[in-house]
């Protein structure tokens, strides 16, 4: 059985047209799933539901007044819509404003767009760089905070693949805030000495032969290191 991942399943969603309400002919927005579902405790069985939020809508502007009448409580009703389906049903909330923090806005998918774009850029030039053994410009992206962590952290196990010992030092005078991507350098590192048999003089580090017992550059005796 094949799973869908979150984002699998909101990229097949935007390529729907969104449903409107039917109760105001509204467009309904997309609204992302509460990690805890406040209805029957089973959940929706979708990680997304479209809710009309419009405050003008006649099942939630009467919805108050009908709550209140039959259980006393102050509450309303907002329609709700499984993707892909024309399934409308109702979604109690108990404040005008309940809701609204899951609201996937059109700037947040925007954001979750680009990051797509800048992955796929990201990754297509890796792959001409291990096609070209091109490490400089892997470093380059893996140094760049402004690339996508997937992308940062692919280029870092790449460098381990292709790159020469020139890219040692790079790496260790980078700051990496990612512990992914920081686990990844290391590796690269690791393999890119064992290529060379090659190691890191513990007291200058230099690059010095793995198998040297004084180091060549600050004369120091590395046999117990």
């Amino acid at each position: 059985m094949t799973f869908e991942t979150k984002e699998q399943v909101l990229e097949k969603i935007l390529a729907q047209d969104k449903p409107k309400c039917p109760d105001c002919s509204t467009e309904m927005t997309l609204w992302e799933v509460p990690s805890m579902a406040f209805g029957d405790g089973l959940g929706w069985g979708t990680p997304y539901l479209y809710i009309c939020f419009n405050d003008d809508c006649s099942l939630y502007k009467s919805g108050w007044e009908n709550i209140k009448e039959q259980v006393a409580h102050n509450a309303s009703y907002r329609c709700m819509c499984y993707p892909g389906t024309e399934t409308f049903e109702c979604i109690p909330v108990f404040s005008p404003e309940g809701g609204k923090g899951q609201i996937i806005d059109d700037q947040v998918l925007l954001a979750q767009e680009a990051l797509k774009e800048a992955i796929k850029r990201g990754f297509s030039i890796l792959a001409d760089c291990y096609t070209a053994k091109n490490w400089v410009e892997a470093v380059r992206l893996l140094i760049d905070p402004s690339e996508p962590a997937r992308v940062r952290a692919k280029a870092a196990e790449m460098i381990g693949d292709i790159g020469d010992l020139e890219a040692i030092e790079p790496l260790r005078n980078t700051k990496f805030g990612n512990d992914i991507i920081i686990k990844s350098v290391e590796s690269a590192i690791k393999k890119i000495h064992e290529r060379y048999y090659t190691r890191e003089c513990p007291f200058c580090a230099e690059i010095i032969k793995k198998r040297a017992k004084v180091c060549k550059h600050c004369n120091k005796d590395i046999s117990d290191h």
